[in-house]
């Protein structure tokens, strides 16, 4: 169980400083005469179609699981 929540933990901790790193490459703060142009690690908005894509299709799987 404790390896469960670690994983999950650890997932998140990922997730998470990734969306934080890239926010600050295309922050207009981080992006002045000084910085560097530099491409963020995720591409965010094929990450949110996917993401919607497969909560659509976990949720008609559900229905047609549970419909049984």
């Amino acid at each position: 169980m404790q390896t469960f929540v670690g994983m999950i933990l650890g997932a998140l901790l990922l997730v998470g400083s990734v969306y934080v790193y890239d926010s600050m490459q295309t922050s207009s703060v981080a992006s002045g005469q000084v910085a560097q142009a530099n491409r963020t690690i995720v591409n965010w908005d094929v990450a949110a179609a996917d993401w919607k894509t497969l909560k659509t299709r976990t949720h008609e799987e559900w229905v047609k699981i549970s419909s049984k």
